[in-house]
């Protein structure tokens, strides 16, 4: 029987979920690569012609999650028609992805912790920037921000600001945030702050 061989995007994806599983069971500061090369039944050729590094595997593993996350809030926020319902929508769709992707949110809080280097850095900034254009351009059209420029710092910081800090609290410690205190409180606050 012959051995079919997976193409590189499936070897690829196959060694992102390992090193997510590797990074929810120890931990990211406490994984190495050939920890997720074992995970993934990978060998290490394979894995250093995908990858030059760890921060290089982390780096597209956290450019993924953010495009997942983007891919469950923009089309529910893109579909709303007034200012109100649109911040609600963000910050709701949010919470809701963190709730149901634990392990995937738990790794994006810790990576943003982290100190990529410039290259990286650079690329995961590029990839958020170009990922929430559109939604900042819809919330503003709703005039969410009057009299302020739309930017990825007014969504991150302003409207999701609060949300981010309470759900590094829920990844991190758990039984710490009651998520139904999240979904019931921050929507309200975040359009609280821009109204």
């Amino acid at each position: 029987m012959a051995v079919v061989r997976q193409n590189g995007v499936a070897r690829r994806e196959a060694l992102l979920d390992a090193a997510l599983r590797c990074f929810n069971e120890r931990g990211l500061m406490r994984t190495g690569i050939e920890d997720i090369r074992k995970a993934a039944g990978a060998s290490p050729s394979s894995v250093y012609h995908l990858f030059e590094d760890l921060p290089a595997l982390v780096a597209a593993l956290l450019g993924r999650t953010f495009e997942r996350l983007h891919g469950a809030m923009a089309p529910r926020v893109l579909a709303t028609r007034t200012a109100r319902t649109a911040v609600r929508t963000l910050v709701e769709a949010h919470l809701s992805w963190v709730i149901e992707n634990e392990a995937e949110a738990r790794f994006m809080y810790q990576a943003l912790a982290l100190e990529l280097d410039g290259e990286h850095r650079g690329a995961l900034k590029a990839l958020k920037t170009r990922l929430k254009a559109e939604m900042a351009a819809h919330l503003a059209e709703l005039g969410v921000f009057e009299g302020m420029q739309p930017s990825e710092l007014m969504l991150d910081v302003v409207l999701l600001g609060p949300v981010h800090q309470a759900c590094r609290l829920y990844v991190s410690s758990p039984g710490s945030v009651d998520p139904k205190w999240m979904l019931a409180t921050l929507p309200d606050l975040a359009w609280r702050s821009v109204r």
